[in-house]
């Protein structure tokens, strides 16, 4: 296992339950999100950047700040939900580096970092935990690839700063890949990305659902202590439900859930948003952070 340092236990018990699950509404999204909106009744044709603060703010006071911590990116919700005073005391801020889409290169996929997005720079926007997107593909990519490299400069450098790095790994489908064959390998995918990233240093890990419970207990095997969240993965809330019961009970230690809790609760209206994200996704939360506890 890879220890944590004191600074990073304390960022890891912030974004956690009190029974120490983790637990993290992921707002971090900004062209999948526009296209929620977009798609909202009532929705524009073109959600504006102004448009699309509101809505996270509106999502950080009346869903994320219900749960131990959220997770929001540096370009359109954070520093402002701090400065204006949106995030609640108590609720931990988990601050994203990613950008967003891929870049493609000979068949693999690469994400980008958020443009001055550094452990520094978010521990002075009020970060308490950071996390990274890798796209991986462990039976393409090993320990000498590009993207363990970066896995392991920024597992370090997160370090060095005191912040906490949640590593978030997403497997793929090939180009020219059957749907048979990506489906027959994609437990595999999935436990054997955890492995890497472990060896690469990884603390803290997000992963998807590696469709059942064997490859749960699987993917608990090669993280080897390391504690894994399961992903929405924009999976409707009763599928979500069922997966993270599933992944708890071999040994996730938590889910962090984005567009399964709020992805028909925002409106263009603020009022609508207000009464969506308060009487439908609010109640989604309660009843997630009863399946990581196993209440």
């Amino acid at each position: 296992m890879n220890e944590l340092t004191t600074r990073e236990k304390r960022g890891l018990a912030a974004i956690s339950t009190a029974d120490g699950h983790m637990l993290i509404v992921a707002a971090d999204q900004r062209n999948g999100m526009k296209a929620v909106m977009n798609d909202a009744p009532g929705g524009a044709s073109s959600v504006t950047a102004d448009q699309l603060a509101d809505a996270k703010s509106d999502l950080v006071r009346y869903l994320g700040n219900a749960a131990p911590a959220i997770l929001l990116d540096p370009q359109v919700a954070v520093p402002r939900i701090v400065d204006d005073g949106t995030l609640a005391r108590n609720t931990a801020l988990v601050v994203a580096l990613d950008a967003s889409g891929f870049e493609e290169v000979d068949g693999l996929r690469y994400t980008r970092f958020v443009e001055g997005a550094t452990p520094r720079a978010l521990r002075r926007l009020g970060a308490d935990a950071a996390k990274m997107l890798w796209y991986l593909r462990a039976d393409r990519q090993d320990a000498g690839s590009r993207v363990a490299s970066e896995i392991r400069d920024l597992v370090a450098a997160s370090s060095e700063e005191g912040l906490l790095l949640i590593v978030e790994i997403l497997v793929y489908q090939l180009d020219g890949e059957s749907d048979a064959d990506y489906a027959a390998a994609f437990p595999g995918l999935v436990a054997g990305a955890a492995r890497l990233s472990v060896e690469c240093g990884a603390k803290v890990l997000k992963l998807q659902y590696p469709g059942s419970a064997e490859a749960c207990a699987a993917v608990t095997e090669a993280a080897a202590g390391v504690p894994w969240a399961v992903l929405s993965a924009g999976v409707d809330h009763a599928t979500f439900i069922e997966q993270v019961r599933t992944a708890v009970a071999n040994g996730a230690s938590g889910a962090m859930a984005g567009r399964s809790l709020w992805k028909d609760c925002l409106g263009i209206s603020a009022d609508t948003r207000r009464s969506l994200l308060t009487e439908r996704a609010r109640p989604r939360l309660q009843e997630l952070a009863a399946a990581v506890d196993r209440a």
